[in-house]
């Protein structure tokens, strides 16, 4: 069965705009955990727009399930990943600035010594995920690199899943396949919801995990966490 992490992002971004601890992000860490998520996903930005450094060390001294880390892998954020040492490490493009993350790696962005970073961090002990879009050239240099999995860049299918389901789909299935040949694992991400993630799973069985955050913690608005994470699992199962 894929794997759900929660990314517990907007949470943060909720408790930040009162300034006080109001929703408990640790209690809610807890909760997703005891409700069935498998894993806890942070992303914590150097501006601490949501997840704060502290939040980062206070959610590893009490996740027990898979912790999640992603991020731009700059010095504050390697310095994060050699104390906490987390299950798996996600490595994003985002610049500073950017919102979300909204797209995969590309070639021309890569002017870091990327396959030292990831040697680095797998001596450690944590998994290295890159986050790509579905393109197969980015996979075999990904391949190269020595990374464990990709994490699939799932915005455009989010998007294009309203308009054609089979064609919004065939570029993730492709990729994934190839990926599978390889031996490189598959994680997904991003716009993923209760209207999409189901076909998604059908199309592509063998997804290992996927991070959601936004869409999940806007339906518990309405349904309560705990029902919601079980219906986030049984579009899993």
């Amino acid at each position: 069965m894929t794997r759900l992490s929660v990314n517990v992002n907007k949470v943060a971004t909720l408790r930040n705009a009162r300034g006080a601890n109001n929703p408990n992000l640790i209690e809610v860490v807890r909760d997703c955990e005891k409700y069935g998520a498998e894993g806890i996903t942070v992303h914590p930005r150097n501006d601490e727009r949501h997840i704060t450094l502290r939040d980062v060390y206070d959610i590893a001294s009490v996740v027990k399930t898979d912790f999640n880390i992603e991020g731009y892998p700059d010095k504050r954020f390697l310095k994060i990943i050699d104390d906490i040492v987390p299950e798996q490490v996600t490595l994003v493009p985002d610049p500073p600035e950017v919102l979300t993350s909204n797209r995969g790696w590309k070639k021309s962005d890569i002017k870091i010594d990327l396959k030292k970073i990831i040697k680095h961090i797998q001596s450690l002990g944590s998994k290295v995920v890159i986050f790509i879009d579905p393109e197969k050239e980015m996979l075999e240099y990904i391949k190269e690199m020595g990374a464990d999995r990709v994490e699939l860049y799932t915005g455009t299918y989010a998007s294009e899943y309203v308009k054609n389901r089979e064609e919004s789909i065939r570029d993730y299935v492709k990729v994934s396949n190839y990926a599978k040949e390889i031996g490189i694992g598959v994680n997904a991400g991003h716009d993923l919801d209760l209207n999409n993630l189901k076909y998604l799973k059908e199309s592509i069985p063998f997804i290992y995990e996927v991070s959601i955050g936004h869409a999940l913690i806007c339906d518990a608005l309405y349904y309560g966490l705990e029902k919601t994470i079980a219906s986030y699992l049984n579009c899993l199962k």
